[in-house]
């Protein structure tokens, strides 16, 4: 794994949250548990942008509350990937043994009908996120209700 440190421009920054989660990019996550004030991101080769792989919280702070214009990042320097997997390691409240397959369904779906989840800050995304992970609960529970009251009848 090649990775180097560099003064990145803020608006040059993007972020993605369907990068892939492989072997290259879990390392470059427990870099960055180490390195507090970093942001890990891969290059993009299509526009040069970066994409950011850890450090979203510190991204959306420094771009909010700071005029810093450059950040010191982590660059992954290989290949660009992405994943859905990737989009639900980025958020630890949410267990992947949570993640029944029609969850994945409906969230493979979404991402695809509506580009405006990038949009969302981490908690907005979250949201969304779990709304997907307990519709099978809430399914559940509905159907168990209508049960219980066409038995009672």
């Amino acid at each position: 794994m090649r990775v180097t440190v560099q003064y990145i421009p803020l608006n040059k920054l993007k972020p993605d949250l369907s990068v892939k989660m492989t072997q290259n990019i879990q390392k470059l996550r427990s870099l960055m548990a180490d390195c507090m004030h970093l942001i890990a991101v891969k290059k993009n080769k299509k526009n040069g942008q970066y994409i950011i792989v850890s450090g979203h919280d510190r991204f959306e702070y420094l771009r909010k509350h700071t005029n810093k214009k450059y950040v010191p990042c982590i660059v992954d320097e290989n290949k660009v990937s992405s994943g859905l997997k990737t989009l639900i390691h980025r958020f630890p409240e949410i267990a992947p043994e949570q993640m029944v397959p029609t969850s994945w369904a409906i969230i493979r779906a979404y991402l695809k009908q509506d580009p405006r989840f990038r949009q969302l800050s981490y908690h907005q995304q979250l949201k969304v996120l779990l709304l997907a992970i307990r519709y099978k609960k809430t399914v559940i529970r509905s159907m168990k209700t209508l049960v219980e009251e066409l038995v009672s009848k």
